[in-house]
């Protein structure tokens, strides 16, 4: 079984996940896990309610065709058990909205995800909170298993980029942010999320009516 190995450097703040098949490699290339010393930050109580999950991408997320405020699901890989007593069984539909879609002045274009709710199969919807930690495309699925998030994310990290998450597009993703992750491409007519693709996030129930302050 394939599996992947980390390296810890005590000079730097970070984790950078390390992978042992090329198309692992491919999909996880620099991972930078950044954490904070100061446990009594606002993102260091938020990453303490969170817990980490799974979930597969519902359709794709093509920046040539998707606009702003559109929706976008996912559907959780395995039960997750939030840390407020909620259990969101695996199945349940997690729903999103596309913050920005928008060209940058310096060339980049920016793809901004946020996740809002999770729906239950009962049709109740649970309000949620959720920090993409990584993105793997539907190809590199089979290098890696269902613990992949709770390996990339602890209750320590409140900052994530994974550089080359596709070719030529990036992941930034904050604990304190607003948005789920953003996406950062200088080829915009490439960047494009497939169905099937995996997320790992960093969870947590939300007030309903509650925002997170500031974006990544």
């Amino acid at each position: 079984m394939k599996s992947a190995t980390f390296a810890l450097s005590a000079a730097a703040a970070c984790l950078v996940l390390l992978c042992p098949s090329l198309s692992h490699a491919s999909a996880m290339a620099n991972v930078h896990h950044s954490t904070t010393m100061t446990a009594a930050s606002p993102a260091a109580r938020e990453a303490m309610k969170m817990v980490p999950a799974q979930a597969s991408l519902i359709g794709n997320l093509d920046a040539r065709k998707i606009k702003s405020g559109a929706q976008f699901r996912a559907q959780l890989s395995s039960t997750v058990h939030l840390k407020n007593g909620v259990e969101l069984p695996r199945g349940t539909r997690l729903i999103g909205t596309v913050a920005t879609d928008r060209m940058q002045a310096d060339g980049t274009s920016r793809l901004a995800l946020r996740f809002t709710q999770a729906q239950l199969k009962d049709g109740k919807s649970v309000p949620i909170k959720a920090t993409i930690v990584g993105y793997f495309p539907s190809s590199s699925i089979s290098a890696y298993g269902s613990e992949t998030a709770s390996d990339l994310w602890t209750d320590k990290t409140l900052q994530i980029d994974q550089l080359g998450a596709i070719s030529g597009v990036d992941l930034h993703s904050r604990i304190a942010s607003r948005n789920s992750g953003v996406f950062v491409s200088k080829k915009k007519d490439e960047m494009r999320l497939g169905s099937g693709s995996e997320l790992a996030l960093a969870i947590a129930a939300r007030k309903s009516g509650s925002t997170a302050k500031g974006g990544a």
